[in-house]
């Protein structure tokens, strides 16, 4: 279907003031980002979208459960159908004037329209919802000739659970069926995995029942890639081919501040570029509850780490991030969790933080300055403080090393959150595993034709592994993985 667009409108500079409050007028009463000015070219914009209306959005059970974004510095109505639009769903829903939802069922409980009357962060006139409220729009016409992306994961071939019907909530049965087809079978019927299996769909979540945590080798499933009919298989012998589709577990998701001050002050301690936004992440959709922090970020607070921007000294969070070190600045927390990396990957993802921010990477012409052997010198040395600051001053410790939390996650975030004192549902574990990158996670692509460290860095930060590494020992506590020291 052809989206319509209305031409623009040319203002003299004069203009545009009286034109700005008569849009934003308009906007706020049909509730749709019809019309902007593009004052740099003195004219108005308009473009139209399809709107469906105010919904209620119950904060226990979401209407719209695809996917969840979050800007609470730049969101608009447009930048949340596209994001939609993007991965394949069928609808868009604004929530808090900075909430984005996706999804392919429409909510059933309708609201007052006047009670979608928060404005947009990232768009004055626009309305992005309220209250838990919706302001909801049909977003598969917004590119109907664009080509939807397919994204699908491959998970692995895994043995069938034994009742399929009770595991699975949705399925499908179809001869020839292709990937393709039970993917977007089970994106529309709003769940992570597509299980298939001959010309058998199934669609679910990672639950106790299909845990994901045992796959097989993939030729148990390719005797059923042409097999028309399951009889023709026994039972005993089926196991599935298991993708993730572009719909996100949201089981997880829902977050809030403590309702009570936490009585425990608990650091999240860390090296910077040791993963400590990655452990925030896993944390707080594990237990349901934000993370604090001694910094302010804006960019992290954009995007849902909304404990950012409270003060780290309320106790209204989990558990608070620190970069920091010594005496008096480790001594105000009653315990920590003190997350140590590999410091030849700390200092890179850095490195990269400073140079081009949380998801961009340093140039080539970065790496090869004056600045990064200026950056390791000083920075190296604090990564060993760092520890052993947090080993002599620290009143409660657990210490976790990145690479474990990255290989045995499950059980490594249970201990996390047994240390926090709070309980977790082992289905809420599996949808973070679902989930388990989060935001902030740079893509593993970009690798580099040279090798940053000199022999002269290698000596010295190995020097420092070995230092740190008889520091954890002295304290019976696991020392450094060997995989830290360079072959």
């Amino acid at each position: 279907m052809y989206q319509p667009r209305l031409p623009n409108i040319l203002l003299r500079p004069e203009q545009i003031e009286k034109w700005h409050v008569k849009l934003r007028t308009l906007n706020l009463q049909l509730n749709v980002p019809r019309c902007k000015i593009i004052s740099n070219y003195c004219a108005i914009s308009c473009t139209l979208g399809t709107y469906v209306g105010c919904f209620s959005n119950d904060s226990r059970e979401k209407t719209l459960k695809g996917a969840v974004f979050y800007d609470l510095r730049k969101m608009t109505v447009s930048h949340c159908q596209e994001a939609c639009a993007e991965r394949a769903y069928t609808y868009a829903g604004l929530e808090y004037g900075a909430e984005c939802y996706c999804g392919n069922k429409l909510p059933v409980t309708t609201a007052k329209q006047e009670e979608c009357n928060n404005e947009c962060k990232g768009e004055k006139g626009s309305i992005c919802g309220g209250v838990n409220r919706l302001s909801v729009y049909r977003v598969e016409e917004l590119r109907a000739g664009a080509k939807r992306r397919r994204n699908v994961i491959y998970r692995g071939c895994f043995r069938a659970p034994e009742n399929l019907t009770v595991t699975f909530p949705a399925s499908l049965i179809q001869s020839n069926l292709t990937v393709e087809m039970c993917s977007e079978f089970c994106s529309k019927k709003e769940f992570p995995l597509a299980i298939i299996g001959g010309p058998e769909c199934y669609c679910g979540y990672p639950t106790m029942h299909f845990t994901l945590h045992d796959s097989v080798d993939r030729l148990f499933c390719s005797r059923l890639q042409n097999v028309s009919s399951m009889a023709e298989v026994p039972r005993e012998e089926n196991y599935y081919h298991v993708y993730q589709t572009p719909v996100q577990d949201t089981r997880c998701t829902d977050r809030k501040f403590l309702t009570t001050k936490s009585k425990v002050f608990v650091a999240l301690s860390s090296f910077p570029g040791a993963g400590n936004t990655w452990a925030r992440h896993l944390i707080e959709h594990a237990t349901g509850y934000y993370t604090g922090s001694y910094y302010f970020d804006g960019t992290l607070y954009n995007k849902g780490f909304k404990g950012e921007k409270d003060h780290w000294r309320s106790r209204r969070t989990i558990c608070v991030k620190t970069h920091e070190s010594g005496k008096r600045e480790i001594e105000m927390f009653d315990s920590a969790i003190l997350l140590i990396r590999n410091p030849y990957k700390s200092l890179m993802a850095e490195f990269n933080r400073k140079c081009a921010g949380h998801l961009g990477y340093a140039t080539d012409r970065n790496w090869k300055s004056k600045e990064w052997p200026d950056f390791v010198n000083s920075y190296a040395s604090w990564w060993a403080s760092h520890v052993l600051d947090w080993l002599k001053y620290g009143k409660h410790l657990f210490v976790i090393h990145y690479e474990d939390l990255k290989q045995n996650l499950i059980p490594k975030l249970k201990e996390m959150v047994e240390f926090l004192n709070m309980t977790v549902t082992e289905d809420r574990l599996l949808c973070v595993e679902n989930n388990r990158d989060g935001s902030f996670k740079r893509s593993g692509v970009r690798q580099k034709d040279f090798e940053p460290f000199t022999q002269e860095m290698k000596d010295l930060i190995n020097s420092y592994i070995l230092t740190v590494d008889e520091a954890l020992k002295r304290r019976n506590l696991t020392g450094l993985p060997r995989e830290y020291v360079p072959r």
